[in-house]
């Protein structure tokens, strides 16, 4: 039977797994409230963003990949942004079931403003925190997404 009992850096990376689904929580609900009043939600912005990010045009399965998100989770707001004109599908010349998402105009827009407001609220937030700590988080951050990455596919082979 293994052992049940975590070894000290397995006790606190729970415990610092257990704050970042807490704070994963809060900095969704803190980016809903941010942009409401642009019709907006933390997910359709992380979408848009994912969107803008891209290097060019993708279909909604390598959108989903990037965020690290399921993809009938991303095609529903793939599907609702397109029905209120903020993003717009196109032909993919690769494959014809999996058409491309490109940002329209409107969303375009919608993004650039939420931009807007996120600059003034995450160096608000950002203040009095070093960039060496923040930095060496991010490589935690990191280090542990690939790990579980690589587990991913390991247990896809398996």
């Amino acid at each position: 039977m293994p052992s049940t009992k975590r070894t000290p850096p397995g006790k606190a990376l729970s415990d610092l797994i257990l704050d970042l689904f807490r704070l994963n929580s809060r900095i969704s609900a803190a980016g809903d409230r941010l942009v409401a009043n642009l019709g907006l939600t933390s997910a359709r912005w992380q979408v848009l963003g994912a969107i803008v990010a891209a290097a060019h045009p993708q279909p909604v399965a390598w959108l989903a990949r990037d965020l690290g998100a399921n993809r009938q989770n991303v095609q529903r707001i793939v599907n609702d942004l397109e029905s209120e004109g903020l993003v717009a599908f196109r032909v993919n010349p690769h494959h014809r079931r999996a058409q491309l998402v490109v940002l329209a105009d409107k969303g375009r827009a919608a993004y650039d403003a939420a931009m807007r407001l996120q600059a003034p609220w995450i160096n608000n937030l950002a203040d009095g925190l070093s960039v060496e700590d923040i930095n060496t988080m991010h490589g935690v951050i990191t280090a542990l997404r690939k790990k579980l990455e690589g587990n991913d596919d390991a247990e896809e082979q398996s």
